[in-house]
C-alpha cells in the first residue's frame, strides 16, 4: 500500500473529492514529521509511537575504498508498534 492508496481508502470512507482526501493524508504525514522535526513522539492509539532517537558519532568504512569516514552523530525516526499491531498482524 501507498500514499495514493491510503488516499483512496480516506475518499471511499469519507466521500468529497479525491483532492481533499490526498490533503487529508499529506496533512496527517507533515504533522507527524513535523511533531518529530522538534523532538516530540506523536502516538496513535491501536498503531503504535513514533519517535526519534540519537545516534551516537562513529567510525565507518568506506567498503570501496577501505578508507576510514567519519560518522557524524544524528537523530533517526523510531516506531515502535502497538500491542494491537502487533496482534493483528500475527
Amino acid at each position: 500500500m501507498n500514499k495514493a492508496a491510503i488516499a483512496d481508502a480516506v475518499h471511499a470512507k469519507l466521500g468529497g473529492t479525491k483532492v481533499q482526501a490526498e490533503e487529508v493524508v499529506d496533512t496527517m504525514i507533515d504533522s507527524i514529521v513535523r511533531t518529530l522535526k522538534k523532538g516530540d513522539e506523536v502516538s496513535i492509539a491501536g498503531l503504535g509511537i513514533f519517535s526519534t532517537k540519537t545516534r551516537a558519532a562513529r567510525q565507518a568504512r568506506n567498503p570501496r575504498t577501505g578508507e576510514s569516514i567519519s560518522v557524524p552523530a544524528m537523530r533517526v525516526p523510531k516506531f515502535r508498534p502497538a500491542k494491537a499491531l502487533k496482534d493483528a498482524v500475527k
